[in-house]
C-alpha cells in the first residue's frame, strides 16, 4: 500500500487522489445572480444533504488550485445570500459539464449551455427548467476552510422551497430512482449513472467552448439532437472552416454518400452517430457540409 503525507505532494496531486477515491459524488448545479441580477450557473461535486429539519444542503466552491482565485458562484452567494441548487440527471449531463467552462464574469451560462431559466418563487436566482428537482435556498452561512488554492468554502443553504417534476414520481408520489436517472461525479473525466454505471464526459476546453448559443437554429431545433448532443457540439473551440469541411467531405466516401442522398434526416442521423462516439468536430463538418 502506498502511504502519502498530504503535505509531501502538490495540491493538484492531492485533489486528484481525493476526487478519484471519494465518490461517486452528487452534483449541485448552482444557479446564482450577481448584484446586477446577471445569472450564473455552475456545477459543484463537493455537495450533499446534511439535515431534514431544517432542510440543509451544503456545497463547496473551492479556490482554484492554479491561481487561488474564487468562483463567481461564491461571490454571488456572499453578496446576495441566495442560490438555487438543481439536481443533474443523465439527460442534461453534457450541457451541465459545458456550463463549468470558465467564461468571463457577466457571461450568461444559461445561454452558453442551452438551459432554460425559469423564475423562482422565493429567491432571485433562476431555476433550471430541465432539472428534475430544484431547491430554492437561502444561504445561512459560508465557512472558509483556508486561504490557499484548493481550499473549500462551505456554502450552507436552507431549502425554502423545492420543485419536483411529475415525470420522476411514482404512483405514490415518491421519487422513482429509475425515472430520475441521477448522475454523479468521480475523478478525471469519469461520471456514474445510477441506472447504468460508469461513463466519461470530456472536460470543457480551457480555451472556452463556443456554447450552445452559437449552434445554428436548424440544428438546435431538430428533433434528432438532445441536450447531450448539443452540449458536445457547444464544447468545441471553434466551428470548422469551409476549407476544413471541403477536405473532410473529399476524403470521406461515406459522407459523400450521405450528402448525395440530399436527405436531411440521414445527414442528422449520421451526425448523431459521430456525437455518440465523441467525434464532435466530424459531426460539425457533416452538419455544415453542402451537397
Amino acid at each position: 500500500m502506498v502511504s502519502i503525507d498530504p503535505k509531501s505532494i502538490s495540491t493538484a496531486q492531492l485533489q486528484g487522489y481525493l476526487q478519484s477515491s471519494v465518490g461517486p459524488r452528487p452534483i449541485a448545479f448552482a444557479s446564482t445572480v450577481d448584484g446586477n441580477g446577471t445569472p450564473n450557473l455552475s456545477p459543484f461535486s463537493f455537495f450533499n444533504v446534511f439535515s431534514a429539519n431544517p432542510p440543509i444542503l451544503v456545497f463547496s466552491p473551492a479556490r482554484r488550485v492554479r491561481d487561488n482565485t474564487t468562483k463567481h458562484t461564491l461571490k454571488n452567494a456572499e453578496s446576495t445570500g441566495e442560490v438555487v441548487i438543481n439536481v443533474v440527471n443523465y439527460d442534461m449531463v453534457q450541457q451541465t459539464s459545458l456550463s463549468s467552462t470558465e467564461y468571463p464574469e457577466g457571461v450568461n451560462e444559461f445561454l452558453k449551455s442551452g438551459f432554460t431559466p425559469i423564475a423562482s418563487d422565493l429567491v432571485k436566482p433562476f431555476r433550471v427548467k430541465e432539472s428534475p428537482v430544484q431547491f430554492e435556498c437561502k444561504v445561512t452561512q459560508i465557512i472558509a476552510l483556508g486561504t490557499e488554492g484548493g481550499a473549500g468554502n462551505l456554502v450552507v443553504c436552507e431549502v425554502v422551497k423545492l420543485h419536483i417534476s411529475e415525470a420522476v414520481l411514482d404512483a405514490n408520489g415518491a421519487i422513482d430512482q429509475y425515472k430520475i436517472d441521477l448522475v454523479s461525479r468521480l475523478g478525471g473525466n469519469w461520471y456514474s449513472r445510477a441506472n447504468a454505471g460508469l461513463f466519461e464526459v470530456e472536460k470543457p476546453l480551457n480555451t472556452l467552448g463556443i456554447g450552445v448559443d452559437a449552434i445554428p437554429d436548424f440544428i438546435k431545433e431538430s428533433d434528432f439532437f438532445d441536450g447531450n448532443d448539443l452540449g458536445k457540439l457547444g464544447n468545441v473551440e471553434k466551428i470548422p472552416t469551409q476549407e476544413e469541411i471541403a477536405i473532410f467531405v473529399k476524403e470521406n466516401f461515406e459522407v459523400k454518400a450521405v450528402l448525395s442522398a440530399d436527405d436531411l434526416d440521414k445527414k442528422f442521423q449520421k451526425a448523431k452517430e459521430y456525437l455518440a462516439k465523441d467525434r464532435a468536430i466530424e459531426a460539425w463538418k457533416l452538419l455544415l457540409a453542402k451537397k
